[in-house]
């Protein structure tokens, strides 16, 4: 079996944020259920909110097999202390996946910037299918607001990542309203995080 030690990534912007994002989590995902995670990463945030909310099941999920491994590898390390992580499923967030049937929330962080506007597509998508009346859709990151940046350091973030890929990008706050709209997913609230994020979250 893969061990922590060689096998788990680390992202240091995950030890920065988690307990942020945790603390407005608190006062909205269900008491208990099941979690669907997309875009899991290194499995830093999962495993986290694992422990903070010993009462609900966390299914992680990514489409980068080298991610998946590493959420494994943390899984797997932890699964004695957290039972309430499920092994990590390989997830293309733009397609449909009947692997999973029905989740009561789902958390999407720091994803939708760093790939394909056809990736948030689908995710709301998928939210509409996968989530019940009532569910829960949670996405942190850094947006923009009708087509200008909240802060310097977002249009440098933006510009750096559509050097790297013309598909990424810091996204429009109302075009993911939008997009989610389309879907049967209604804003609740919006919330500002450290670092110039926020805190969006949707309900079916």
């Amino acid at each position: 079996m893969p061990t922590k030690s060689n096998k788990a990534l680390h992202f240091p912007a995950t030890s920065r944020n988690r307990d942020a994002i945790a603390m407005v989590l608190k006062n909205f995902l269900p008491k208990t259920g099941l979690v669907l995670e997309f875009g899991s990463g290194s499995g830093e945030h999962i495993v986290h909110f694992a422990k903070q909310f010993p009462n609900l099941t966390w299914q992680p999920s990514d489409l980068n097999p080298r991610n998946l491994e590493s959420v494994h590898a943390r899984v797997e390390s932890e699964k004695n202390v957290f039972p309430n992580i499920r092994e990590p499923l390989l997830i293309d967030a733009a397609k449909s996946d009947p692997i999973i049937r029905l989740v009561d929330a789902i958390i999407c962080i720091n994803v939708i910037h760093i790939s394909p506007w056809n990736t948030t597509i689908g995710l709301m998508r998928n939210a509409e299918r996968l989530l019940p009346y009532g569910g829960l859709l949670y996405l942190y990151g850094p947006y923009m607001s009708k087509n200008k940046h909240t802060a310097p350091t977002n249009e440098s973030f933006d510009h750096h990542l559509r050097s790297q890929n013309k598909d990424w990008g810091v996204r429009n706050f109302e075009h993911v309203v939008g997009e989610a709209e389309k879907n049967d997913l209604k804003f609740i609230d919006k919330i500002n995080m450290p670092a110039n994020n926020l805190s969006i979250i949707f309900g079916k």
